[in-house]
């Protein structure tokens, strides 16, 4: 039996299956999870055909629902929970995997940025982890779990990232006031920060290239996580696995995190 063999969940941002929140997925599914999944309306200009593109991944592995999502708006996320009570009656865990700001923000200068572009990426990057949770704290089991997904611009300025740190940094401390919240009820919330992955996302950060070599060369282990590696420890805060962690930021880099210096084969090669 898998680790979710039983369990059901709900499963916000897949984009495409090089997306983290697909390699979640796929781990989720290899483990015995039945999900639920969201997409951006088509209506979005910026996201043309989400709905075809989500569909062709998921429903393969059974998907028990798919629903256009606009989560900067509450009816959107009503409809979608009043599915998975529909559909599951209780649900174990959720995955936000959501975070945009236009390209004009994302790339000029944080003193730059629009208020509404600030709104907007606050909006869909930080508020909707709080939006989701809401609405899914009555339908959760005891022992539940909700996840979501930040990056280390949200601890130290990583040039590129701008204004999306800004946004993670706030998500990163919503987890941990949600999970306060949420603990008495049974449910945990935690953050997986994950390296560099080539997503759709990472393509608007800049040069992502330049970023893994970078993870290559300073990381303790000398090279960024895999897109597998990240999904497999998204399955432990989301599995029972991790019943006792919430209110954590888990990060999955390679130990990139953990360096205030080059490496001290780096420092010797520029001495000389």
């Amino acid at each position: 039996m898998g680790l979710f063999e039983g369990k059901k969940g709900v499963v916000f941002g897949i984009a495409n299956d090089h997306s983290i929140a697909w390699g979640i997925t796929e781990q989720l599914h290899a483990q015995g999870a039945v999900m639920g999944f969201t997409h951006l309306p088509d209506s979005d200009p910026a996201r043309p055909k989400m709905k075809q593109r989500v569909r062709k991944l998921v429903e393969p592995i059974g998907a028990k629902f798919v629903l256009p999502c606009d989560a900067t708006q509450d009816d959107h996320i009503d409809k979608v929970f009043a599915a998975a009570r529909e559909t599951f009656g209780t649900i174990d865990f959720v995955v936000h995997a959501m975070a945009y700001a236009s390209a004009s923000d994302l790339k000029g200068k944080v003193s730059d940025v629009t208020r509404e572009g600030f709104k907007q990426a606050m909006d869909i990057s930080c508020y909707t982890l709080m939006a989701i949770t809401r609405r899914a704290k009555p339908l959760m089991n005891k022992g539940g779990s909700i996840l979501t997904l930040t990056y280390y611009g949200g601890e130290k300025v990583v040039p590129g990232y701008n204004v999306m740190g800004v946004c993670k940094a706030a998500l990163e401390s919503a987890t941990m006031y949600l999970a306060e919240e949420c603990g008495p009820d049974g449910i945990r919330v935690n953050a997986l920060s994950a390296g560099p992955v080539k997503t759709l996302s990472a393509a608007g950060i800049g040069n992502i290239k330049a970023m893994m070599d970078l993870y290559d060369a300073y990381s303790p282990m000398r090279r960024c996580a895999t897109l597998e590696e990240v999904a497999k420890s998204a399955i432990y805060l989301l599995s029972d696995l991790s019943s006792g962690v919430t209110g954590e930021t888990l990060h999955v880099d390679g130990g990139y995190h953990v360096m205030g210096a080059p490496p001290a084969y780096l420092a010797k090669k520029s001495e000389e």
